[in-house]
């Protein structure tokens, strides 16, 4: 699989062909095309198509350009494979998930298509919203190993719809405790499978200093991307989780420190002491760097 940055993912809706080349043209590391929530059930047939056309003109930028399709507990899913697979979509977006189980299901389908294609056996990789279902909760540890997994990521108004929820927020804007934990596990899931976890969306695409200090507080906790739903928000996002120069030049400095002193466990530095986490968090931040 390319290693790919993964610090923004925009959505375009695919039954926009404007919408579409604007955010392609834009430096969203990843263009999610969308063929769920964002075109009604009688454009889809159209989407497909016009997201066919518009894998098969960029081709040159096609690993940049992922899909969500529709979930497979619906009636589109392989409709839409059927539509794009022919194009080599970058990757795929598999929403509403209830388990690992999904992500298997889809691997299947896709080893079919890319077969058909001509194409590497699992070159099609996938991003996992692993928490839109209630039932879904239970499973975010259960991804370690899953074919194609390329992320995970998670959303919190789907996940309200199926706990029947009235609102996922405190008084203040905040997401309630339920919101907050499916955050967590996504995280903690995503460390157990060893791929990136990824932020979802701020809706409020006009309030960039909101949008910041939630990109920055989630790289600290451990997210490595984010979901954008509009291109303002695509350079705040990169410019959140993109190392300062210096965090780069600290994370280098205790590297090197433990590289001087082979076999060591602790080690003083800044008045302070270091252990192997701290090597280990500076190694994570320069392999982030050098991808």
């Amino acid at each position: 699989m390319v290693n790919l940055k993964m610090r923004s993912w925009l959505f375009a809706p695919g039954d926009s062909e404007r919408k579409m080349a604007k955010a392609l043209a834009g430096s969203a590391d990843i263009v999610l095309l969308d063929l769920e929530d964002a075109v009604a059930s009688e454009n889809k047939p159209l989407a497909r198509k016009l997201v066919h056309d518009f894998l098969v003109a960029n081709a040159a930028s096609r690993q940049r350009i992922w899909v969500r399709v529709n979930p497979l507990d619906g009636p589109h899913t392989l409709d839409d494979l059927v539509a794009i697979m022919p194009a080599q979509p970058g990757g795929i977006m598999l929403p509403k998930v209830y388990g690992r189980q999904d992500v298997e299901r889809l691997d299947h389908y896709l080893t079919a298509f890319e077969a058909a294609q001509g194409l590497a056996r699992g070159s099609t990789p996938v991003i996992v919203l692993a928490t839109e279902t209630a039932e879904a909760m239970f499973h975010t540890g259960d991804y370690k190993g899953a074919p194609r997994l390329a992320a995970l990521t998670w959303g919190a108004e789907d996940l309200a719809d199926s706990v029947g929820a009235n609102s996922n927020r405190h008084a203040d804007g905040s997401y309630s405790f339920t919101y907050e934990l499916a955050r967590s596990l996504t995280l903690l899931g995503a460390a157990t499978a060893g791929v990136p976890a990824i932020e979802t969306i701020c809706a409020d695409f006009k309030d960039l200093e909101a949008l910041r200090l939630r990109a920055e507080k989630v790289r600290r906790d451990g997210y490595r991307g984010m979901l954008a739903i509009h291109p303002a928000q695509v350079d705040v996002i990169n410019a959140a989780f993109t190392p300062s120069a210096e965090e780069i030049a600290e994370a280098r400095e205790i590297v090197a420190l433990f590289a001087a002193n082979p076999g060591v466990g602790t080690i003083g530095w800044k008045g302070g002491m270091l252990d192997r986490p701290y090597l280990s968090r500076a190694q994570q931040l320069l392999a982030q760097v050098d991808a």
